[in-house]
């Protein structure tokens, strides 16, 4: 089965802002059920050009690269609700559940 969510997490080096994103994204990918979303780290150092190519002006960034439409969340990646928001999930208040958001499947 294809991954649903296709996303790419720059960052530059092994910067505490770069591990902090990395372990705050997993952390909230870590939620979602297996096979739902790939993850590509790129370190903007190494590969300058992928960055250049998505148009990635700060880091650390995520970029939900599909579904459409593509966006970007910058920061840390520690407000879990904005993450999920802006990867297209959403987060049931009452039981603490992830749902997708069908406005994004499309």
């Amino acid at each position: 089965m294809a991954a649903k969510y296709i996303l790419k997490l720059y960052i530059t080096g092994q910067t505490v802002n770069s591990e902090k994103a990395i372990t705050n994204l997993k952390a909230v990918l870590d939620t979602q059920p297996k096979g739902l979303y790939s993850l590509e780290v790129v370190d903007v150092l190494k590969r300058p050009q992928l960055a250049e190519e998505d148009n990635i002006l700060a880091t650390p960034t995520v970029m939900k690269v599909s579904p459409p439409p593509a966006r970007k969340i910058i920061g840390d990646l520690s407000d879990k609700e904005k993450v999920l928001s802006g990867l297209g999930l959403t987060v049931e208040k009452k039981k603490g559940q992830v749902q997708h958001n069908p406005a994004y499947a499309k």
